[in-house]
């Protein structure tokens, strides 16, 4: 009697050696199509032009870079046997109000999209908040609408900055 694992061994044995076997009686006309198709693919990846980056997506890069760096230390530090348990928890906290706040921050992002139809960068700290929005037009009153979307969101009271910019 043959054991289960000895028959999927021999199941992907035979299998494997059929398509080997395949390959290696292939036509050379059918491996040279093959091979001139992929090598136009990469051409064409090659050849794409690379479109700039807005300076909003360089803004978000970056902070996503300074934040994951921060997480990363925290996530570290946590794992040090060192620590007393009430280190470990300010640690535990702060790597919950980050994640927070990065919810937070693409939250505003979508709903300024969604309400004034802008593409915005935020960035909060603490009780501070940054919103840089592209527009053409530098609009008083649609930077204390943006505000106020933004503070309702928290009981305290924020300090936020609006900033526009042409892209």
């Amino acid at each position: 009697m043959l054991s289960k694992q000895n028959l999927w061994f021999i199941t992907l044995f035979t299998l494997i050696l059929v398509l080997g076997v395949y390959y290696v009686t292939m036509p050379n006309d059918v491996l040279k199509e093959i091979q001139l198709k992929t090598e136009e693919k990469k051409q064409e990846k090659k050849e794409q032009p690379v479109q700039e980056e807005s300076s909003l997506s360089s803004l978000r890069v970056s902070k996503e870079t300074s934040r994951q760096e921060k997480i990363e230390s925290l996530e570290t530090s946590l794992t040090k046997e060192n620590l007393t348990t009430e280190e470990k928890n300010n640690t535990y906290e702060l790597l919950k109000y980050l994640n927070e706040v990065q919810g937070k921050e693409e939250n505003f992002e979508k709903k300024l999209k969604k309400d004034f139809g802008l593409d915005c960068y935020t960035k909060i700290e603490n009780t501070d908040a940054t919103v840089i929005c592209v527009s053409k037009t530098h609009d008083t009153s649609l930077a204390n609408k943006i505000m106020r979307t933004i503070q309702k969101e928290y009981q305290d009271k924020m300090n936020i900055t609006v900033k526009f910019q042409e892209n």
